[in-house]
């Protein structure tokens, strides 16, 4: 197969990390479409357990009668709108003999019939920094939910919504101080892309420092995390090439596979099983119709899933790259900063060489505080992007005060800045992750994904029950965010939590009793599984020992 745009690792496969099967501990079995995962066969240098737990057939039947009751509401109202019994409120088209309709469709109908109804749970305007804590703005709508307009006041809540993994979100501290400082000197905005008069010696620091702290030859940043994803992966392959991608893949990913034109196939999520039979058959049989060989295969993988809570198994994906001679794109928006001993994402979570992936993807929005992403490889890999990329030629370049605010952010985690402050806050995270994770299992509710992942998703099922429980809560002062479809399946409607180096023990309690109470209001917890054991004396005291709550 061609290599051309890419550098091939040539390194041997390690043997520590052979899974010859796939499976967990010889077992492969699936609930709702996930693989129940035990604890991973050693010698992986992390205890790897997910979580996801089977679906009660009673649930499932309710949910999916609440989702039919109000899809025939939903016929019947736009019955009495189209002979004139009610008034139309939505945005709609003209109907024009002989044409067909532009926009009328199910996820029309979805959202004037269904999504109206409980529009006051998303899109909530803040009025504050989005930290441990945050301001939410008040809003009524007189209308049900057709219009909003804000009343002036506004709600103090702990936030368990944003992704500040390590609670660099912060309007105080060594970074807007930073962040202040070059303001004053080079302004808000560059006003021009990185290949015209937009390139400071900012984002060649920039560049060089996350190279260093990836652990890559070199890296190019880009402006918008989404779009360091769809606007570059068309770069990489294009016709003649094959895309294998994990079936939970984040949009961007979807969008940039689909702007390559290249072939996607999608494998089942987290299933080496799956993803070894379509490796296998893709180089044997070549492409269809003509079976010539692929120009290339790439493997479509994110570091932690932000719908699931769970966690790629890299080393199972870098064994079948390099036995089937694919390349590795990997996505670690999430994890990056959220996840591994040095805070350096799943690469480093499981002690892995860097160079085994071909693409690093990851984005500053979450961990770091700021905008923007990056895309780490070989040096003529990025010499590649810099020249060709969409987001260099016709974006303007990342502002200097984002810049700064990630440079301030990753030195902290380096430890050049002469503290300990970046390790407490990995431990801090990791230490709220699991104490919070496991206290919900105790309570009861169905939750998904890895036991070390900061994204913590519990089920809700049932329609109604995703706007009683966002309500509820932001009523007792805790800002959550639930989703429901079409981001999730029919039956998998779910809250998801983001924990944060930010909150204190303190703060993860009342949530939790919060959680606790609201819960046993709205009949939330379905878990059938073994109640996991508490959280130790020796655990507790730990969390004191000098990694609670640090400003930034």
């Amino acid at each position: 197969m061609a290599r051309d745009g890419f550098e091939v690792a040539v390194n041997g496969i390690n043997n520590n990390y052979k899974n010859s099967n796939g499976k967990t501990n010889g077992i492969s079995a699936y609930s709702n479409g996930h693989k129940v995962n035990g604890t991973y066969s050693k010698p992986l240098t992390t205890a790897f357990r997910e979580h996801f737990e089977e679906t009660p057939l009673g649930v499932a039947i309710w949910t999916y009668l609440g989702y039919a009751i109000l899809v025939v509401i939903g016929q019947i109202r736009d019955f009495l709108r189209n002979i004139g019994l009610e008034k139309i409120k939505s945005c709609t088209e003209p109907k024009l003999p002989g044409f067909v309709p532009l926009f009328q469709s199910w996820e029309s109908f979805y959202t004037r019939n269904l999504y109206r109804r409980v529009r006051d749970c998303w899109n909530r305007p803040i009025g504050s920094v989005a930290g441990a804590e945050m301001d939410v703005m008040e809003r009524i709508s007189h209308d049900h939910g057709w219009n909003f307009e804000l009343t002036g006041k506004k709600q103090r809540v702990m936030n368990l919504g944003s992704y500040n993994y390590l609670g660099f979100s912060q309007n105080e501290g060594p970074c807007a101080e930073a962040v202040d400082g070059i303001v004053q000197k080079f302004g808000v905005g560059t006003c021009a892309s990185r290949q015209e008069l937009g390139y400071l010696d900012l984002h060649r620091e920039l560049d060089t420092l996350v190279a260093e702290y990836l652990g890559v030859e070199d890296v190019i940043t880009v402006p918008m995390g989404f779009a360091t994803n769809s606007m570059n992966m068309p770069l990489l392959v294009g016709k003649g090439c094959l895309i294998l991608s994990d079936e939970l893949n984040h949009a961007s990913l979807i969008l940039g596979s689909r702007l390559s034109g290249a072939t996607i196939r999608t494998y089942k999520h987290n299933d080496m099983e799956d993803l070894e039979i379509k490796l296998r058959y893709a180089v044997t049989e070549g492409m269809p119709r003509t079976h010539r060989p692929w120009k290339k295969i790439l493997i479509v993988v994110e570091g932690i899933y932000s719908m699931e809570g769970s966690i790629v198994r890299l080393p199972d994906v870098i064994r079948l790259k390099k036995k089937y001679k694919a390349y590795v794109y990997l996505d670690e928006a999430h994890s990056i900063g959220a996840l591994g001993p040095h805070g350096k994402g799943v690469v480093d979570y499981f002690g892995l060489d860097p160079k085994d992936i071909d693409i690093m993807m990851g984005t500053f929005t979450k961990s770091f505080g700021a905008a923007g992403g990056y895309l780490g490889g070989s040096k003529n890999l990025i010499n590649h992007l810099r020249v060709s990329s969409h987001s260099a030629i016709y974006s303007s370049s990342m502002p200097p005060c984002v810049i700064q605010q990630v440079i301030s952010s990753m030195k902290i985690m380096l430890g050049k800045d002469n503290t300990d402050e970046g390790k407490k806050r990995i431990k801090t995270l990791a230490w709220n992750t699991s104490y919070f994770r496991r206290r919900l299992m105790e309570m009861g509710f169905i939750v998904y994904g890895n036991e070390h992942s900061p994204v913590i998703p519990i089920l809700l099922f049932m329609p109604g029950k995703i706007s009683c429980l966002s309500r509820e809560c932001l009523k007792r002062g805790l800002g959550i965010v639930v989703v429901g479809f079409p981001a999730t399946s029919i039956i998998e409607s779910r809250a998801r939590f983001c924990l944060s180096a930010a909150h204190t023990q303190e703060m993860l309690d009342k949530a939790l009793n919060i959680l606790d109470e609201v819960g046993d209001l709205l009949k939330l917890k379905y878990s059938r599984l073994k109640v996991q054991p508490p959280i130790t004396e020796k655990e507790t005291k730990e969390s004191k020992n000098g990694t609670r709550q640090h400003s930034d």
